[in-house]
């Protein structure tokens, strides 16, 4: 179904581009042919003719957007570098502050015990007549 728009709308298309020409033509069939021929060189050869500067105007294109996303590449690895760095300094401050702070529970725990365990044994010396 949709085969058949197709191509009644390519009939439709053809038969508009004829009446165009041989309406300008002046209803000479040779004339609108010439005309048709003249109009097809002439879009030929600009499109020939910008062929061969958009080549070289879109490889510039490419190598700007490639210098540009290099460049990002780079940015990007360098703030990572930055940002692990930070990460790392901060994990080692922690650690050192979380190691002097279980060293100081230790060291409260241990006096703690210490005085405990003297205490308890003034208590058993004192039972069997010590100090």
């Amino acid at each position: 179904m949709s085969s058949n728009r197709a191509f009644t709308l390519l009939g439709v298309a053809a038969a508009g581009g004829v009446g165009y020409y041989l309406y300008n033509a002046g209803g000479d069939p040779k004339v609108a042919q010439k005309k048709f021929e003249a109009d097809a060189s002439k879009v030929s050869s600009q499109i020939k003719s910008d062929l061969p500067g958009r080549e070289k105007e879109a490889k510039k294109e490419g190598e700007a957007l490639a210098n540009q996303a290099s460049h990002k590449f780079d940015q990007a690895s360098a703030d990572a570098k930055t940002k692990l760095s930070e990460a790392e300094a901060r994990a080692k401050e922690m650690s050192q502050k979380t190691g002097k702070e279980i060293n100081s529970a230790i060291d409260k725990f241990d006096k703690t015990v210490e005085e405990k365990a003297a205490k308890a044994k003034s208590g058993i010396s004192s039972w069997f007549g010590g100090k």
